[in-house]
Protein backbone atom coordinates (compact mmCIF):
# COMPACT_ATOMS: atom_id res chain seq x y z
CA UNK A 1 0.00 0.00 0.00
CA UNK A 2 1.36 3.42 -0.98
CA UNK A 3 2.27 5.76 1.86
CA UNK A 4 0.03 8.76 2.46
CA UNK A 5 2.98 11.12 2.88
CA UNK A 6 5.59 12.46 0.47
CA UNK A 7 9.19 11.49 1.20
CA UNK A 8 10.95 14.26 -0.69
CA UNK A 9 10.34 16.92 1.93
CA UNK A 10 11.92 18.37 5.05
CA UNK A 11 10.24 17.18 8.24
CA UNK A 12 10.82 18.48 11.75
CA UNK A 13 12.27 15.58 13.74
CA UNK A 14 12.92 17.30 17.07
CA UNK A 15 13.37 20.61 18.81
CA UNK A 16 17.05 21.58 18.62
CA UNK A 17 17.36 21.43 22.43
CA UNK A 18 16.17 17.81 22.41
CA UNK A 19 19.13 16.54 20.39
CA UNK A 20 22.20 16.17 22.62
CA UNK A 21 25.39 14.08 22.55
CA UNK A 22 23.23 11.06 23.23
CA UNK A 23 21.15 8.73 21.08
CA UNK A 24 17.63 9.93 20.31
CA UNK A 25 15.44 7.46 18.37
CA UNK A 26 12.40 8.63 16.43
CA UNK A 27 10.16 7.22 13.72
CA UNK A 28 9.65 9.56 10.75
CA UNK A 29 7.45 8.61 7.78
CA UNK A 30 7.51 4.98 8.86
CA UNK A 31 11.31 4.87 9.01
CA UNK A 32 13.27 4.38 12.24
CA UNK A 33 15.97 7.01 12.72
CA UNK A 34 18.51 7.66 15.48
CA UNK A 35 19.88 11.19 15.93
CA UNK A 36 22.74 12.62 17.96
CA UNK A 37 24.76 15.80 18.21
CA UNK A 38 28.38 15.53 17.12
CA UNK A 39 31.35 17.16 18.82
CA UNK A 40 31.16 20.07 16.32
CA UNK A 41 27.50 20.58 17.40
CA UNK A 42 26.04 19.50 14.05
CA UNK A 43 23.47 16.72 13.84
CA UNK A 44 23.93 13.13 12.67
CA UNK A 45 20.84 11.13 11.68
CA UNK A 46 21.22 7.46 10.84
CA UNK A 47 18.98 4.54 10.02
CA UNK A 48 18.18 2.95 13.37
CA UNK A 49 19.09 -0.61 12.37
CA UNK A 50 22.54 -2.17 12.44
CA UNK A 51 23.81 -3.48 9.09
CA UNK A 52 24.74 -6.78 10.77
CA UNK A 53 21.55 -8.07 12.44
CA UNK A 54 19.14 -5.08 12.28
CA UNK A 55 19.28 -4.46 16.03
CA UNK A 56 18.35 -0.80 16.65
CA UNK A 57 21.51 1.28 16.88
CA UNK A 58 19.72 3.44 19.45
CA UNK A 59 20.27 0.51 21.84
CA UNK A 60 24.02 1.13 21.57
CA UNK A 61 26.24 3.98 22.73
CA UNK A 62 28.41 6.82 21.49
CA UNK A 63 32.20 6.92 21.49
CA UNK A 64 32.85 10.51 20.47
CA UNK A 65 31.09 10.87 17.12
CA UNK A 66 31.10 7.11 16.53
CA UNK A 67 27.98 5.03 17.16
CA UNK A 68 28.68 1.60 18.64
CA UNK A 69 26.08 -1.13 18.15
CA UNK A 70 24.94 -2.52 21.48
CA UNK A 71 24.73 -6.10 20.19
CA UNK A 72 28.08 -7.01 18.58
CA UNK A 73 30.04 -3.76 18.79
CA UNK A 74 30.13 -2.74 15.14
CA UNK A 75 31.06 0.94 14.87
CA UNK A 76 29.57 3.46 12.46
CA UNK A 77 30.70 6.99 11.75
CA UNK A 78 28.31 9.92 11.38
CA UNK A 79 28.05 9.25 7.63
CA UNK A 80 26.78 5.71 8.33
CA UNK A 81 29.96 3.90 7.24
CA UNK A 82 31.12 0.94 9.36
CA UNK A 83 34.62 1.60 10.73
CA UNK A 84 35.08 -1.49 12.94
CA UNK A 85 33.96 -5.12 13.02
CA UNK A 86 34.77 -7.50 15.88
CA UNK A 87 37.28 -10.32 15.33
CA UNK A 88 38.31 -9.28 11.82
CA UNK A 89 40.54 -6.66 10.23
CA UNK A 90 38.80 -6.50 6.85
CA UNK A 91 35.60 -4.48 6.85
CA UNK A 92 32.94 -5.54 4.40
CA UNK A 93 32.63 -2.61 1.95
CA UNK A 94 28.83 -2.91 1.96
CA UNK A 95 28.71 -2.37 5.71
CA UNK A 96 26.88 0.93 6.07
CA UNK A 97 23.58 2.31 7.23
CA UNK A 98 21.65 5.12 5.64
CA UNK A 99 22.48 8.64 6.74
CA UNK A 100 19.73 11.26 6.40
CA UNK A 101 20.40 14.93 5.58
CA UNK A 102 19.85 16.94 8.77
CA UNK A 103 19.74 20.72 9.23
CA UNK A 104 18.96 22.92 12.22
CA UNK A 105 16.76 25.90 11.47
CA UNK A 106 14.10 27.92 13.31
CA UNK A 107 14.79 25.94 16.54
CA UNK A 108 13.97 22.61 14.89
CA UNK A 109 16.05 19.75 13.53
CA UNK A 110 14.84 18.97 10.00
CA UNK A 111 15.40 15.64 8.24
CA UNK A 112 15.01 14.84 4.54
CA UNK A 113 13.55 11.35 4.26
CA UNK A 114 13.59 10.93 0.47
CA UNK A 115 16.22 11.18 -2.27
CA UNK A 116 19.22 12.92 -0.65
CA UNK A 117 20.19 14.45 -4.00
CA UNK A 118 17.03 16.57 -3.79
CA UNK A 119 17.62 17.79 -0.21
CA UNK A 120 17.75 21.52 -0.89
CA UNK A 121 17.97 23.55 2.37
CA UNK A 122 16.06 26.36 0.64
CA UNK A 123 12.98 24.11 0.78
CA UNK A 124 12.86 24.12 4.59
CA UNK A 125 9.58 25.83 5.56
CA UNK A 126 9.88 29.42 6.71
CA UNK A 127 9.22 29.50 10.46
CA UNK A 128 11.66 32.32 11.21
CA UNK A 129 9.41 33.87 13.89
CA UNK A 130 10.52 31.03 16.17
CA UNK A 131 14.02 32.48 16.60
CA UNK A 132 13.57 36.07 15.44
CA UNK A 133 14.53 38.58 18.19
CA UNK A 134 11.49 40.67 17.25
CA UNK A 135 9.30 37.83 18.54
CA UNK A 136 9.19 35.92 21.82
CA UNK A 137 7.58 32.61 22.61
CA UNK A 138 7.95 28.88 23.07
CA UNK A 139 6.23 25.63 22.23
CA UNK A 140 6.06 21.90 22.72
CA UNK A 141 5.71 18.57 20.93
CA UNK A 142 2.56 16.47 20.96
CA UNK A 143 2.51 12.82 19.92
CA UNK A 144 -0.93 12.51 18.39
CA UNK A 145 -2.52 9.15 17.63
CA UNK A 146 -3.98 10.21 14.30
CA UNK A 147 -2.96 10.60 10.68
CA UNK A 148 -1.05 13.83 10.16
CA UNK A 149 -3.59 15.12 7.63
CA UNK A 150 -6.24 15.30 10.33
CA UNK A 151 -4.07 17.80 12.22
CA UNK A 152 -3.66 19.85 9.03
CA UNK A 153 -7.45 19.77 8.53
CA UNK A 154 -7.92 20.98 12.11
CA UNK A 155 -5.57 23.93 11.64
CA UNK A 156 -6.95 24.97 8.25
CA UNK A 157 -10.48 25.35 9.61
CA UNK A 158 -10.61 27.36 12.84
CA UNK A 159 -14.39 27.47 13.09
CA UNK A 160 -14.00 24.55 15.50
CA UNK A 161 -12.71 27.10 18.04
CA UNK A 162 -16.30 28.18 18.66
CA UNK A 163 -17.12 24.71 19.91
CA UNK A 164 -13.93 22.96 21.04
CA UNK A 165 -12.24 26.01 22.62
CA UNK A 166 -15.20 28.14 23.74
CA UNK A 167 -13.65 28.89 27.16
CA UNK A 168 -10.38 30.33 25.83
CA UNK A 169 -9.91 31.46 22.22
CA UNK A 170 -13.30 30.67 20.69
CA UNK A 171 -16.58 32.53 20.45
CA UNK A 172 -19.50 32.57 18.04
CA UNK A 173 -17.82 35.17 15.84
CA UNK A 174 -15.25 32.64 14.59
CA UNK A 175 -17.89 30.32 13.18
CA UNK A 176 -20.05 33.15 11.82
CA UNK A 177 -17.41 35.37 10.15
CA UNK A 178 -16.89 35.17 6.38
CA UNK A 179 -13.47 34.10 5.07
CA UNK A 180 -11.42 34.13 1.88
CA UNK A 181 -9.36 31.25 0.50
CA UNK A 182 -6.49 31.40 -1.98
CA UNK A 183 -4.02 28.73 -3.07
CA UNK A 184 -0.90 27.97 -5.06
CA UNK A 185 0.85 24.79 -6.17
CA UNK A 186 2.12 24.00 -2.65
CA UNK A 187 0.29 26.59 -0.56
CA UNK A 188 -3.14 27.54 0.70
CA UNK A 189 -4.22 30.61 2.67
CA UNK A 190 -7.42 31.17 4.64
CA UNK A 191 -8.09 34.76 5.76
CA UNK A 192 -10.77 35.62 8.31
CA UNK A 193 -11.50 39.04 9.84
CA UNK A 194 -13.99 39.45 12.69
CA UNK A 195 -14.76 43.14 13.09
CA UNK A 196 -16.35 44.85 16.05
CA UNK A 197 -16.63 41.73 18.21
CA UNK A 198 -16.14 40.95 21.86
CA UNK A 199 -12.66 39.59 22.47
CA UNK A 200 -12.57 35.97 23.70
CA UNK A 201 -10.95 35.46 27.14
CA UNK A 202 -7.42 34.76 25.94
CA UNK A 203 -7.21 37.79 23.68
CA UNK A 204 -8.93 40.12 26.12
CA UNK A 205 -6.17 39.29 28.61
CA UNK A 206 -3.43 39.89 26.03
CA UNK A 207 -4.82 43.24 24.87
CA UNK A 208 -5.36 44.50 28.44
CA UNK A 209 -8.14 46.81 27.24
CA UNK A 210 -11.93 46.69 27.18
CA UNK A 211 -14.31 47.33 24.33
CA UNK A 212 -14.94 45.87 20.89
CA UNK A 213 -12.04 44.52 18.86
CA UNK A 214 -11.17 43.60 15.30
CA UNK A 215 -9.75 40.09 15.28
CA UNK A 216 -7.80 38.36 12.52
CA UNK A 217 -6.79 34.81 11.66
CA UNK A 218 -4.66 34.37 8.55
CA UNK A 219 -3.72 30.74 8.02
CA UNK A 220 -0.75 29.98 5.77
CA UNK A 221 -0.24 26.34 4.70
CA UNK A 222 2.87 25.02 2.96
CA UNK A 223 2.92 21.43 1.73
CA UNK A 224 3.33 18.89 2.99
CA UNK A 225 2.41 19.88 6.54
CA UNK A 226 3.48 23.28 7.87
CA UNK A 227 0.81 25.75 9.00
CA UNK A 228 1.73 29.21 10.27
CA UNK A 229 -1.22 31.22 11.60
CA UNK A 230 -1.07 35.01 11.90
CA UNK A 231 -3.43 35.91 14.77
CA UNK A 232 -4.31 38.92 16.90
CA UNK A 233 -6.75 41.60 17.99
CA UNK A 234 -6.82 45.39 17.97
CA UNK A 235 -9.38 47.88 19.30
CA UNK A 236 -12.08 48.42 16.70
CA UNK A 237 -11.48 51.48 14.58
CA UNK A 238 -7.69 51.64 15.04
CA UNK A 239 -6.94 50.49 11.50
CA UNK A 240 -5.95 46.83 11.83
CA UNK A 241 -8.04 45.61 8.83
CA UNK A 242 -6.38 48.30 6.73
CA UNK A 243 -2.88 47.23 7.80
CA UNK A 244 -2.14 49.29 10.95
CA UNK A 245 -1.87 46.82 13.82
CA UNK A 246 0.12 49.14 16.07
CA UNK A 247 -2.67 49.48 18.64
CA UNK A 248 -3.22 45.74 18.90
CA UNK A 249 -1.40 42.56 19.86
CA UNK A 250 -0.09 40.12 17.26
CA UNK A 251 0.97 36.52 17.53
CA UNK A 252 1.89 33.61 15.29
CA UNK A 253 0.85 30.03 15.96
CA UNK A 254 3.60 27.99 14.32
CA UNK A 255 2.76 24.39 13.48
CA UNK A 256 4.62 21.66 11.63
CA UNK A 257 3.38 18.09 11.66
CA UNK A 258 5.58 15.08 10.94
CA UNK A 259 4.08 11.71 10.03
CA UNK A 260 5.27 8.87 12.23
CA UNK A 261 3.03 6.10 10.86
CA UNK A 262 -0.24 6.10 8.95
CA UNK A 263 -2.13 6.67 12.20
CA UNK A 264 0.33 8.61 14.41
CA UNK A 265 2.31 11.84 14.07
CA UNK A 266 4.66 14.24 15.83
CA UNK A 267 3.07 17.67 16.17
CA UNK A 268 5.53 20.52 16.81
CA UNK A 269 3.99 23.85 17.74
CA UNK A 270 4.94 27.22 19.16
CA UNK A 271 3.16 30.45 19.99
CA UNK A 272 5.22 33.61 19.49
CA UNK A 273 4.24 37.25 20.06
CA UNK A 274 5.59 40.72 19.21
CA UNK A 275 4.62 42.41 22.51
CA UNK A 276 6.04 42.32 26.09
CA UNK A 277 9.05 40.48 24.70
CA UNK A 278 11.12 40.45 27.89
CA UNK A 279 8.43 38.85 30.10
CA UNK A 280 9.47 35.22 30.46
CA UNK A 281 6.57 34.67 32.84
CA UNK A 282 4.14 35.59 30.07
CA UNK A 283 5.96 33.25 27.66
CA UNK A 284 5.52 30.38 30.11
CA UNK A 285 1.89 31.25 30.89
CA UNK A 286 0.97 31.38 27.20
CA UNK A 287 2.85 28.17 26.38
CA UNK A 288 1.04 26.27 29.12
CA UNK A 289 -2.29 27.85 28.22
CA UNK A 290 -1.93 26.94 24.55
CA UNK A 291 -0.84 23.43 25.57
CA UNK A 292 -4.17 23.07 27.36
CA UNK A 293 -6.06 24.33 24.30
CA UNK A 294 -4.21 21.90 22.03
CA UNK A 295 -4.97 19.06 24.42
CA UNK A 296 -8.62 19.66 23.57
CA UNK A 297 -7.74 19.27 19.88
CA UNK A 298 -5.74 16.12 20.60
CA UNK A 299 -8.72 14.42 22.22
CA UNK A 300 -10.98 15.30 19.28
CA UNK A 301 -8.46 14.18 16.65
CA UNK A 302 -7.71 10.85 18.32
CA UNK A 303 -11.44 10.16 18.64
CA UNK A 304 -11.80 11.01 14.94
CA UNK A 305 -8.99 8.59 14.01
CA UNK A 306 -10.61 5.81 16.01
CA UNK A 307 -13.90 6.40 14.19
CA UNK A 308 -12.09 6.34 10.83
CA UNK A 309 -10.41 3.05 11.73
CA UNK A 310 -13.79 1.59 12.68
CA UNK A 311 -15.44 2.75 9.46
CA UNK A 312 -13.08 1.88 6.60
CA UNK A 313 -14.16 3.30 3.27
CA UNK A 314 -16.39 5.95 4.82
CA UNK A 315 -16.16 9.13 2.76
CA UNK A 316 -15.75 12.56 4.37
CA UNK A 317 -18.38 15.18 3.62
CA UNK A 318 -17.18 18.72 2.99
CA UNK A 319 -18.66 22.07 3.97
CA UNK A 320 -17.67 25.54 2.79
CA UNK A 321 -15.44 25.81 5.86
CA UNK A 322 -13.35 22.89 4.56
CA UNK A 323 -12.08 24.80 1.50
CA UNK A 324 -8.64 25.51 2.97
CA UNK A 325 -8.18 21.92 4.11
CA UNK A 326 -9.25 20.62 0.69
CA UNK A 327 -6.65 22.74 -1.10
CA UNK A 328 -4.02 21.60 1.42
CA UNK A 329 -4.88 17.96 0.79
CA UNK A 330 -4.68 18.47 -2.96
CA UNK A 331 -1.19 19.96 -2.61
CA UNK A 332 -0.09 16.96 -0.54
CA UNK A 333 -1.63 14.59 -3.08
CA UNK A 334 0.31 16.30 -5.89
CA UNK A 335 3.58 15.77 -4.03
CA UNK A 336 2.79 12.09 -3.47
CA UNK A 337 1.75 11.61 -7.10
CA UNK A 338 4.96 13.22 -8.33
CA UNK A 339 6.95 10.66 -6.37
CA UNK A 340 4.92 7.66 -7.53
CA UNK A 341 7.14 6.78 -10.55
CA UNK A 342 10.23 6.99 -8.34
CA UNK A 343 8.61 4.74 -5.73
CA UNK A 344 7.60 2.19 -8.36
CA UNK A 345 11.12 2.15 -9.80
CA UNK A 346 12.61 1.61 -6.35
CA UNK A 347 10.28 -1.32 -5.72
CA UNK A 348 11.28 -3.12 -8.95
Amino acid sequence: MAASFPMNAWYAAAWDADVKQALLPRTICGKHVVMYRKSDRTIAALEDACWHRLVPLSKGRLEGDTLVCGYHGLKFNAQGRCTFMPSQETINPSACVRAYPAIERHRFVWLWMGDPALADPAKIPDMHWNDDPAWAGDGKTIHVKCNYRLVVDNLMDLTHESFVHSSSIGNDAVAEAPFDVSHGEKTATVTRWMKGIEAPPFWAKQLQASGAVDRWQIIHFEAPCTVNIDVGVAPTGTGAPEGDRSQGVNGFVLNTITPETETTCHYFWAFVRNYRLSEQRLTTEIREGVAGIFREDELILEAQQRAIDENPGRVFYNLNIDAGAMWARRAIDRMIAAEAPQQMQAAE
